[in-house]
């Protein structure tokens, strides 16, 4: 029996991403195309089975009853494509799972706790890409991300992992040293601690604007320590070289083992967070399900703490 002739692989994908979504816009953001392209491809598509699969109103798309025939089984076999690419991929990558995470949630948080996943899931191997660069979960060689930013990552699955706030923080010992560090006034007496890692957010707060809703003056906020990444800012105070504005999320360790105090109750929020980002569901082998749910239950059990 001779095999029919199939459509374009790339035609079946637009009307199947377009039928999942119900909406070209959608499908081509997708795919990484224009709405025009997707609607060429639907058409080209429509041409070769000879019939109409949607019915175009202004509200936007609805199948045709051809339509709804066909789009359950091209899901379906779009999802064995992509389990059988999947299978071939953990084969070859021999179960490593490679994370690309921002420097300082990778050395504060994270890499302390990895520990406790290598030992659940002993299998996977973890490889840790510290770096700033936004990674392309699609077409560079990553499993997941860690990013700190707004949460607008199309095409990704997007979880929040943290709400930020950032407050003074200090070495215990200047609480009762030569200028003990007793109320907001004080820090005229010692060196702040500068944590640039924020400055492409101009909203973020620095030391002016915590002094100001402090309601304090005459302190010299231009001079200090400065660092570009939040672990080294951290590290610094670790030390008892000054008062830094830190976030509590990078500095949660170093809070509850008491190497870092929080001598006033002030608190400013932060609008950026960390988020991790994950490919889509039917594009993402089962070693990132399994980072996955043990980040988020470390994250809630932080929280819960």
């Amino acid at each position: 029996m001779a095999t029919a002739r199939l459509p374009p692989l790339n035609a079946l994908r637009a009307f199947e991403s377009a039928a999942r979504h119900m909406s070209v816009s959608r499908a081509a953001a997708e795919l990484h195309v224009t709405p025009a392209a997707v609607s060429h491809q639907i058409r080209a598509l429509e041409e070769h089975l000879g019939v109409p699969l949607f019915r175009r109103l202004n509200r936007g798309l609805v199948l045709t009853e051809d339509g709804a025939l066909l789009a359950p089984g091209l899901r379906d076999g779009f999802d064995r494509l992509t389990a059988a690419i999947q299978r071939l991929d953990e084969r070859r990558s021999g179960g490593t799972l490679v994370v690309s995470v921002a420097p300082s949630f990778a050395a504060k948080w994270l890499v302390p706790r990895l520990e406790r996943f290598t030992r659940a899931h002993p299998d996977i191997d973890v490889r840790i890409s510290a770096t700033m660069e936004l990674a392309d979960l699609r077409r560079d060689a990553v499993d997941v991300a860690i990013r700190f930013g707004w949460g607008d990552y199309p095409g990704l699955e997007v979880h929040k992992l943290t709400a930020e706030t950032t407050t003074p923080m200090c070495s215990p010992a200047l609480l009762a040293g030569a200028r003990p560090l007793r109320e907001p006034a004080d820090l005229r007496h010692h060196v702040l601690i500068h944590d640039d890692s924020m400055a492409f957010d101009p909203t973020a707060p620095d030391w002016r604007m915590w002094l100001k809703a402090a309601g304090i003056e005459g302190v010299d906020v231009s001079r200090g320590q400065h660092y570009s990444f939040g672990d080294h800012a951290i590290q610094a105070a670790v030390n008892g070289a000054g008062v830094l504005l830190g976030r509590q999320s990078l500095a949660g360790d170093d809070l509850a083992a008491g190497r870092l105090v929080m001598p006033f109750e002030l608190c400013l929020p932060v609008k950026p967070a960390y988020y991790l980002l994950l490919p889509p569901p039917g594009q993402r082998p089962a070693r990132v399900a399994a980072f996955r749910d043990w980040l988020l239950s470390e994250i809630a059990a932080r929280r819960d703490a």
